[in-house]
């Protein structure tokens, strides 16, 4: 189940299946209350468990039914930052041959008390996840249950803000419990700007020689490589898909070296001989690190496209970019041509692909 992406959850304060008050005598609250609680515990950890998917889950929704309830912004931050560190999992993940397809949260609240004018709200979490069948040999499903705390302080005009969520569990934590060390020390990654998709596009022309990158390198690189794929790299193709890592590859041919670090950090990007950084791999992670370190900036439009540019897509608006692929030529007209992998594609060019894909978010990268 996927629910709406909590970075952007903060709704207005209404009161639709919230009591008129923070709670009712005796220090308890209601039962449509406690409801209220158990439908936004398990919008915010299906959330969690949606980040490890190989596919985007279809939108629950579920917060629109709780009107009454806010995301406060600090918490708001933590969980985008927490989504981020599992989406790195999910690479991780990916890089060992291990997938996720389908997921199902279950919350049930076990308690709930009032405590110096706050709501404390303990719940049950049970998740099952579907394997994906990659080596064909894995079992159909891995499940857990796992124990939270949840804080719900009253916000104005009587509604809830959903102010903290504690894992109360010990031991190895659950595969959608977000890492917290990283998460205390995150910082927000650069979401990058949407390219426009309309013709004529305003000028935008690529000099070849200010980087130092060699472009056509680049382009040549993925042309070689769009169908009989570099056996001097591991392939992606049935843990998550393989185009960010082409794209990689073909930045390196061009002159991109490594940055080093912690594979899990998006200011990281290295390919290793077991393993690579989740910015090689990743979609979302590869362009936090592009624009973070400046190798790259955003196009106001996917027509300015030039060779060695990269495109990227959001096929279903959701925030989360899902498929990578780099231009490597330009006709004379100003259409640029898209190589790729997954599935394995040479010179098609932009026009196709929005004709193909009207609805989805583009995003466009000067190298």
């Amino acid at each position: 189940m996927a629910s709406v992406g909590l970075s952007a959850v903060l709704l207005p304060q209404a009161s639709a299946g919230i009591t008129e008050g923070p709670a009712v005598p005796g220090g308890a609250v209601d039962s449509r209350t406690t409801a209220t609680f158990e439908r936004v515990a398990d919008a915010v950890l299906t959330d969690r468990t949606s980040a490890l998917l190989d596919r985007p889950a279809a939108r629950r929704g579920a917060l629109t039914l709780d009107k009454g309830i806010r995301l406060a912004s600090g918490l708001a931050r933590a969980e985008a930052n927490g989504l981020a560190t599992l989406k790195g999992r999910k690479a991780r993940l990916a890089s060992l041959g291990e997938a996720y397809t389908a997921a199902d949260t279950k919350v049930a609240v076990d308690s709930v008390r009032i405590s110096d004018g706050q709501a404390v709200v303990r719940v049950t979490e049970t998740t099952t996840l579907t394997y994906k069948k990659i080596r064909g040999d894995e079992p159909a499903t891995t499940g857990f249950q796992a124990h939270h705390e949840m804080r719900f302080a009253p916000g104005a005009g009587g509604g809830w803000d959903l102010a903290g969520i504690e894992s109360e569990d010990r031991g190895i934590a659950a595969v959608n419990q977000p890492d917290t060390a990283a998460r205390a020390g995150a910082t927000t990654p650069p979401r990058g700007t949407p390219a426009a998709t309309t013709r004529p596009a305003p000028s935008a022309p690529k000099t070849q020689t200010a980087t130092g990158y060699d472009y056509r390198a680049m382009a040549a690189y993925a042309e070689r490589y769009w169908s009989n794929y570099n056996p001097a790299y591991r392939k992606f193709n049935d843990a998550g898909g393989d185009c960010t890592n082409f794209t990689s590859q073909a930045l390196k041919a061009g002159g991109w070296k490594h940055a080093p670090g912690d594979g899990t950090d998006y200011r990281t990007w290295w390919y290793g001989s077991t393993t690579q950084s989740t910015s090689w791999v990743g979609a979302d992670e590869w362009s936090w690190f592009t624009l973070s370190s400046k190798r790259a900036t955003n196009l106001k439009n996917a027509y300015q496209l030039g060779v060695g540019d990269i495109m990227q897509m959001d096929f279903n608006r959701d925030g989360s970019k899902d498929h990578s692929m780099m231009a490597t030529y330009r006709s004379s007209s100003g259409m640029p041509y898209l190589t790729y992998h997954s599935v394995n594609t040479y010179r098609k060019s932009l026009a196709s692909i929005i004709a193909s894909y009207p609805n989805a978010v583009y995003y466009a990268y000067r190298t």
